[in-house]
């Protein structure tokens, strides 16, 4: 890892990329794996950004089985330090599945954030507009700012990477759990929003992500931000 450009990029499977970091070694989690339940709204045909074609995640992202979250969150709690914080980004149908599974592995589960997204998204019917945030912690870490609601209101990107999340929303994440200096990871980083965070936030930042397109559009942005970037191939 090459410390001094602020970042590090990798493209591996998730549960491979944590298995080759140290015991205790980052600070903060904040993900948003491509869950299962995804597959369900693209068989009906109700979300257009699962459809086939440049801009989907057939051709962008590899769906997150469930039967993978176990293996998953062993390695997340096992790779965070203690008294530390883990976000993770997902859907209603999901949550029910995810939170046995994470408080078996050692995780306390305080609540779920919902993030406003202003807008309705695709569906069939009660079209969806907010997705959950699950708020995680390892031993004991106070909020910076208690004031906050448990609703971050914030637009959805339209037109960007599948399933983008907004840099605000990890922004926020950060400037509650996370000191400068400290290291921000994300297993499935995506187009890098969280690394954007983290950076802005003199934070360091590991990201991987299994898809090419992922490490290209990540290593792209980060790099307006700070010039340098190690990306190791698969």
């Amino acid at each position: 890892m090459e410390q001094q450009s602020g970042f590090t990029v990798t493209q591996l499977d998730a549960v491979a990329w944590l298995r080759s970091l140290n015991d205790a070694s980052v600070d903060l989690i904040i993900t948003d794996p491509p869950y299962e339940s995804l597959e369900k709204h693209r068989n009906i045909g109700t979300t257009t950004r699962l459809k086939q074609s440049k801009a989907s995640s057939n051709q962008w992202f590899q769906i997150f089985p469930n039967d993978r979250f176990a293996e998953l969150f062993v390695e997340l709690y096992r790779v965070l330090k203690r008294d530390r914080h883990f976000y993770l980004f997902c859907d209603a149908e999901t949550m029910f599945i995810v939170k046995p599974i994470a408080e078996a592995v050692g995780f306390k589960f305080w609540k779920p954030l919902v993030w406003d997204k202003q807008k309705i998204g695709m569906g069939y019917h009660y079209r969806a507009r907010y997705e959950f945030i699950l708020f995680f912690e390892k031993g004991k870490r106070k909020l910076k700012n208690l004031g906050i609601a448990d609703i971050l209101e914030c637009p959805r990107v339209f037109r960007g990477y599948p399933s983008e999340k907004p840099t605000e929303l990890a922004d926020c994440l950060i400037k509650q759990s996370a000191e400068l200096g400290e290291i921000v990871i994300d297993p499935f980083m995506g187009s890098g929003s969280t690394g954007v965070a983290a950076l802005q936030n003199h934070c360091l930042f590991l990201g991987n992500d299994i898809c090419p397109e992922a490490i290209e559009i990540s290593t792209q942005r980060l790099s307006q931000i700070t010039p340098k970037v190690e990306v190791t191939p698969a």
